[in-house]
């Protein structure tokens, strides 16, 4: 189910009456479930690597704390791991429905599966839980800090063996089919019929931040396996983040949230405008985009222009609106989650844009990756080197294509340079700060649009010809997309005074920004234009495959 389906509506008013009956303990366990039911919605077998993803993390972080996990730690989450395997990759669920009568079957209904992948895996899983066991033991007996250094280093190669296995596995098979040609092996061989997890980077993410964090004494060891596996698993933010830290959502899940009237408003703001963003605009102007991007014949000049503009729009709006109504969705249970976007499109700079786009995962690769590797503590060369590096990896977070690395790199070289021409910029005059600032916020929104090309082209193949039709067939001005839909040119004036609203009262939301009769018209507009979004065909959260 994705936020913009009366399936999710239907699931999140259940799992909010259910809240609401209980306790605190009782609420962290229906926040579980929901997240679990939720996570299953798409593929009840992924399910099964949050939970190992959460077992592992949890007891690298215990043992981190030391001196020793108890002994009914030591019991319960490896047996969790082996039952959840048992109950995710063994039973085949639509059999068992079918069985009891809630559908009917066709065919024979089987309870479980054949004698194949599922029945070896799980095999597998139990074998390594006790492995587990065994050195877990081991390294418990070690002194504490080759202790903790070996639970960090297992915490690390577990959360990014799994990331690497299921996102870049076939990427770097198909990118040595030379190697293994040389060799006289046959590179379809090799291949592997694998499904990506939705949410699996932002899971990991979370996961190895929270075991670095404990290392490094910035937030205690979670004990309490129930509220770390809702933390892990928090379902408004498991598909496409924010990337929340355990020092601020995880805390959350310990102390007894307050449910107030202004929080309930501001979430329910939230989810109608995140709702916005995305029926009206992003889902929108996807046409238009796709008839550019996805074309096969000749695209002009302004097809180019226009497709690239309205992408660089799609994706602030599709990414934004997810993260608007994951944060109001938090809010309805009295939890707050991390602005991820302030307003990125008004930067002047591209160290500026990455301090408002993507904040979370920004201030992760700085804390996690950039700083670790030296940060700008020993001369520009080493600066430049590991911003490059940073940007180049952050971009094939994003995805296993040449496209993201390049996109990476190109946003890199962009940030050097600008750190460059940073001293000159402070020597602009003060009378002349205001025209700079008009130039330099036009510059970084175009270079910004060429990125997002960069981004949204398919091949490298597919970004030359946009490239070379940018450069080559500049003036051509026969448009030949798809229209935008009706939602979206209706919707995007509104968006846009909200945005500079918004924008210019330092964040506040418009509705607090403005006079009553202003931004009543405003919220009259806005449900309209969703009221007519919704009747078009919707599209899958761009992060989601992230």
């Amino acid at each position: 189910m994705i936020f913009n389906s009366l399936s999710f509506f239907v699931f999140l008013l259940i799992t909010y009456l259910l809240y609401r009956c209980l306790r605190r303990e009782g609420q962290n366990i229906v926040l579980l479930i929901a997240s679990y039911v939720f996570y299953a919605w798409w593929d009840v077998r992924l399910l099964f690597l949050l939970v190992a993803s959460t077992s592992v993390n949890y007891c690298c972080g215990l043992i981190m704390s030391g001196p020793r996990m108890s002994r009914g730690e030591r019991v319960v989450v490896p047996s969790w791991v082996v039952l959840s395997c048992f109950l995710l990759l063994t039973v085949q669920w639509q059999g068992v429905l079918m069985l009891i009568g809630i559908f009917d079957a066709s065919t024979e209904s089987q309870v479980f599966t054949s004698w194949g992948s599922g029945w070896i895996i799980f095999g597998v899983v139990a074998v390594l839980v006790g492995l587990f066991n065994l050195l877990s033991s081991r390294i418990e007996s070690l002194e504490e800090n080759r202790r903790r250094k070996a639970s960090l280093v297992a915490a690390i190669v577990g959360n990014l063996g799994i990331l690497a296995f299921f996102k870049y596995y076939n990427f770097f098979i198909d990118n040595m089919e030379w190697l293994i040609r040389s060799l006289q092996g046959d590179p379809s061989r090799f291949h592997l019929d694998i499904v990506l997890p939705i949410g699996i980077s932002f899971y990991t993410f979370k996961g190895i931040s929270y075991c670095v964090d404990t290392y490094q004494g910035k937030n205690p060891a979670e004990r309490r396996f129930v509220d770390f596996a809702a933390f892990m698993g928090f379902f408004p933010a498991l598909l496409a983040g924010p990337i929340d830290r355990a020092s601020g959502l995880l805390r959350q899940f310990g102390e007894d949230r307050k449910l107030t009237m202004d929080q309930t408003l501001r979430g329910v703001h939230l989810i109608v405008y995140g709702l916005f963003k995305k029926v009206v605009i992003a889902d929108g102007v996807v046409r238009t985009v796709n008839s550019v991007f996805g074309s096969t014949g000749h695209v002009s000049w302004i097809d180019v222009v226009v497709a690239t503009v309205l992408f660089t729009l799609q994706i602030y709006c599709d990414f934004s609106g997810y993260t608007d109504m994951a944060r109001g969705t938090a809010k309805l249970f009295g939890f707050n989650l991390m602005i991820n976007f302030r307003f990125p499109y008004f930067s002047q700079s591209f160290r500026e844009f990455w301090s408002r786009w993507h904040i979370s995962l920004s201030t992760w690769l700085r804390d996690y990756l950039y700083i670790p590797l030296g940060g700008n503590r020993h001369g520009k060369n080493q600066t430049y080197r590991n911003l490059m590096i940073t940007m180049v990896l952050g971009g094939l977070w994003h995805g296993a294509a040449w496209n993201f690395i390049l996109w990476g790199f190109y946003h890199g070289l962009l940030l050097c340079i600008g750190r460059v021409f940073e001293s000159t910029n402070r020597s602009v005059r003060r009378s002349e700060q205001y025209w700079a600032m008009l130039v330099k916020g036009a510059l970084c929104f175009s270079l910004t649009c060429y990125g997002w090309l960069l981004f949204r082209a398919s091949s490298l193949d597919k970004i030359a010809s946009l490239t070379g039709t940018l450069i080559f067939d500049f003036g051509d001005l026969n448009f030949g997309g798809a229209r935008p839909r009706l939602a979206a040119l209706c919707g995007l004036p509104v968006f846009l005074v909200i945005e500079a609203v918004e924008a210019l009262n330092g964040g506040k939301a418009f509705y607090k920004a403005m006079p009553v009769p202003m931004w009543t018209a405003l919220y009259a507009l806005v449900i309209f234009c969703i009221a007519v979004g919704l009747t078009t065909e919707s599209a899958k959260f761009i992060y989601m495959v992230f």
